[in-house]
């Protein structure tokens, strides 16, 4: 089950979040009203843009501000706060279980060398030590808003339509085998990278074990997390390529492998060894929001954001794509993208395990 649709301007024109919305509310039916989430890029085109917005999830209990106190004694650790407050949400929508606050945040000068592994260990120490307090973005210029709820609902809640960004990720979540709850739903988030997941990783236990050798800490109990922190590490920490990294997520298989020409099997024989525990098992679907400067295989340097959609070597779950002028779309049914863009110059299917990439102008 799950929906996901995600769509890029390559001219990075800003869109209202009211599109997404209004594409997802379509995708309902895949999801059973315990989880839905939508991620924004450009949203903060203000004197906040260069900052890190962190989102976070605080509980709506007695203890919300010592548990406040709490993330803002880690912040400090690190940088400055320059401006926080409560997301805008309205009320009556959604029962408020957690409060979403955020807080826009430069790290200190002194990190400069290693500021993006400084906001990667700030997220690990909150989501690990601070009971209560759950991060959901940390990107820059980006934004995650999540919950438990229908997608309309969700997007009532947060004023989706009030925002206004140039690529939107969003998901309707039908939750098997882990807990439904507001850390729970999609978009996952780490630094600007986002993930929403149609699917279910079965390898999740090597995977985990791979990327907390690394040193990051699964605590969100989803098997999306996950995904999120290895495509970290692959392409921003390890700096592979991008076809790289993406084909040890979805490896091609051993029979295919043999019959390539020597130098692109020896290759591919090595991302299956030395990356073995990245290898996604199971059926999956996902679209991706990327950071810029990932590396491709040309050696051509991204200097925006990317979006990419790619699905297990199998293709068990489904993913359309499609394009009109300066937009491209991915999503679980091509109903969703049609509900915003009747007219599309061009639709196709992925082959299986073959990304999709859709880079900013």
């Amino acid at each position: 089950m799950c929906g996901i649709i995600g769509f890029v301007s390559r001219k990075k024109r800003m869109i209202s979040g009211e599109k997404i919305a209004l594409a997802l509310n379509s995708l309902k039916e895949r999801g059973n009203g315990r989880g839905s989430g939508y991620v924004g890029y450009g949203i903060y085109p203000t004197k906040y843009k260069d900052c890190y917005a962190f989102h976070i999830l605080i509980d709506n209990n007695p203890k919300f501000e010592k548990i406040k106190v709490e993330v803002e004694n880690v912040l400090e650790q690190y940088g400055t706060i320059i401006k926080d407050e409560e997301i805008p949400t309205e009320e009556g929508i959604i029962e408020k279980v957690h409060i979403p606050w955020r807080y826009f945040y430069e790290v200190d000068e002194k990190y400069s060398e290693r500021e993006e592994d400084v906001i990667v260990d700030i997220v690990m120490e909150i989501n690990d030590r601070v009971d209560g307090a759950y991060v959901i973005s940390s990107g820059k210029d980006l934004g995650v808003f999540k919950a438990v709820g229908w997608p309309n609902e969700v997007a009532e809640f947060y004023r989706i339509d009030r925002y206004e960004g140039y690529l939107w990720l969003a998901h309707a979540r039908y939750p098997t085998n882990t807990k439904a709850w507001w850390g729970g739903a999609h978009p996952f988030n780490l630094l600007n990278w986002s993930v929403v997941h149609n699917g279910e990783i079965t390898s999740y236990g090597t995977n985990r074990r791979f990327v907390e050798s690394y040193g990051y800490k699964c605590r969100l109990l989803t098997d999306t997390e996950v995904v999120t922190y290895i495509m970290d590490l692959l392409m921003r920490k390890h700096k592979l390529p991008v076809e790289y990294a993406l084909t040890a997520m979805a490896p091609r298989f051993w029979n295919e492998i043999d019959d390539m020409p020597e130098e692109e099997r020896e290759l591919h024989k090595a991302i299956r060894m030395v990356y073995g525990g990245a290898m996604l098992n199971g059926p999956f679907a996902i679209a991706v929001g990327t950071p810029k400067g990932l590396i491709f295989m040309n050696g051509d340097i991204s200097k925006e954001t990317t979006m990419i959609g790619l699905t297990d070597r199998i293709k068990l779950r489904p993913l359309v794509a499609a394009e009109k002028d300066d937009l491209l779309f991915v999503s679980s049914e091509e109903a969703a993208i049609r509900r915003i863009c009747p007219n599309l110059d061009r639709v196709w299917m992925p082959d299986a395990g073959i990304p999709i990439i859709g880079r900013v102008e």
